[in-house]
């Protein structure tokens, strides 16, 4: 009996190159069960709460409320679910919101909005122009054109000191981002990132902090995020092709293993300008997510600590093959998870209960290591897949597939059983007599959210072939 990984796979491309293969709405859990020391359960669910006026461009909690901003509408979402509307604002892509003691901002199209929980009204001061981003740090609103940063006066968002900017002092990259960590502003650039410190001068109040800059800089606005106290980006320094990398305290890690790079290099500058990322810090998670144009990336930093690796998965939102995951913005409020759609009008939350997305199925998949008995192959008596089955919704009766590659790129064709009808949580998911392989093989395993399962461990009985 052979135990194989199932965290994550194996396949081959085009050239001479061996790739990882990402679980596909599968989420890695480093939890020790006795069977194995992590295993594989079902992505979260998505639950519809609401029809929008738009998809979902942003989200943040203020004063205990949860704030939509759904097409061109600004929206408060109830604990039940219930949007009321607030006020339009400028039409988009992303917008950013960030609030301070009586005031939440949303930099939105271009241009600035202030609520102060009774109006919504457009920033027109003069200086503060185009606005690409905003941040809030010691009762100041900083905004950024892409060239220079300005704040305005102390707790007045409306009034700007025609004075009271600066431009980044050690590189001509431009802005980027404003992120705000350990209550200091991180100027986010294309190659750089250069700390800025309240230092209550005047006119401009903040002061370069020497020794504090990131060689490496984000490819967008929104493709960075805080992390783990940390700020977790897209980007690279000058001459650099963009990789994934957290930035803290002056220091700068690299996350993205070769694969999620090779990944980032099959789209243009201007797609990954355009990507949006987020972290959720859940029970027993710390996820970061990468929205790419056609999958969601996740990092996992206490799953990669658990396994000493990097650990990645993939969401999608489809039955075949890879397409964008449509959920955004997660905001935890109500004691859930509460996200919009970004390509349907809707909104909603995430459930772990379920596996369904919007109420449709989705698919899911991962795949296992080469197994390579040292080049002498073997013969296959038996597959098990030790799982948590008996979990499905009552009269669904799904059935898992598994597949295998001999050469990582072609695939056989799929070997379908039951995976057990709602409280057979007894059974074992076997697959019998799977033929043999002389060099190696790599084994897949498929199936769609209705089965609704978790998975342990994979267990090999094998016969060695004679030489």
């Amino acid at each position: 009996m052979v135990q194989i990984p199932i965290l994550s796979g194996i396949f081959t491309d085009g050239g001479p190159d061996v790739r990882e293969s990402f679980p596909v709405n599968m989420v890695a859990i480093s939890t020790p069960s006795g069977v194995s020391n992590g295993y594989l359960r079902p992505a979260d669910g998505l639950v519809f709460a609401g029809e929008a006026p738009g998809v979902i461009r942003g989200s943040i909690v203020w004063r205990a409320g949860l704030y939509m901003v759904l097409g061109t509408s600004l929206s408060t979402i109830s604990p039940t679910g219930v949007r009321t509307h607030i006020g339009d604002i400028t039409d988009g892509g992303p917008v950013r919101m960030v609030y301070g003691f009586t005031h939440l901002a949303i930099a939105s199209g271009g241009a600035l909005w202030i609520w102060d929980g009774s109006t919504l009204t457009r920033v027109t001061d003069a200086d503060v122009g185009v606005v690409v981003d905003v941040a809030w740090i010691d009762s100041y609103f900083v905004v950024t054109d892409g060239v220079i940063f300005r704040h305005s006066a102390l707790n007045d968002p409306f009034t700007w000191p025609t004075l009271a900017f600066a431009d980044p002092e050690s590189s001509p990259d431009g802005i980027t981002a404003l992120m705000v960590l350990r209550n200091q502003i991180h100027v986010v650039g294309g190659e750089t990132i250069e700390v800025y410190d309240d230092v209550a001068t005047v006119p401009f109040a903040f002061g370069v902090l020497q020794g504090q800059q990131v060689p490496k800089g984000a490819v967008g606005t929104h493709a960075c995020c805080l992390y783990q106290e940390a700020i977790a980006f897209i980007g690279g320094g000058r001459n650099e092709q963009p990789c994934v990398w957290i930035a803290a305290g002056g220091g700068v890690t690299k996350i993205s293993s070769e694969e999620v790079d090779q990944l980032l290099s099959g789209f243009t500058t201007a797609q990954l300008a355009s990507v949006v990322m987020e972290s959720r810090n859940d029970t027993g998670r710390q996820a970061l997510l990468i929205h790419l144009p056609d999958r969601t990336l996740v990092f996992d930093a206490i799953a990669s600590k658990a396994v000493k690796k990097p650990v990645w998965i993939a969401l999608v939102s489809t039955l075949v093959g890879f397409s964008a995951y449509s959920a955004r913005h997660f905001c935890w409020a109500y004691d859930r998870w509460w996200c919009g759609d970004s390509v349907v009008a809707q909104y909603g939350y995430a459930d772990d209960t379920i596996s369904t997305q919007w109420g449709s199925p989705v698919r899911w998949e991962f795949s296992t290591t080469m197994l390579y008995n040292e080049g002498r192959g073997a013969v296959i008596d038996m597959l098990e897949l030790v799982a948590l089955p008996g979990r499905v919704a009552l009269g669904a009766s799904p059935s898992i597939a598994t597949s295998y590659s001999l050469d990582g790129t072609a695939w056989s064709q799929d070997d379908v059983i039951s995976a057990g009808a709602l409280g057979d949580r007894t059974r074992r998911l076997q697959w019998r007599r799977q033929g043999r392989w002389s060099n190696a093989r790599i084994q897949r395993f498929r199936g769609t959210s209705d089965a609704h399962l978790a998975f342990l461990r994979l267990e090999a009985t094998l016969s060695p072939l004679r030489n």
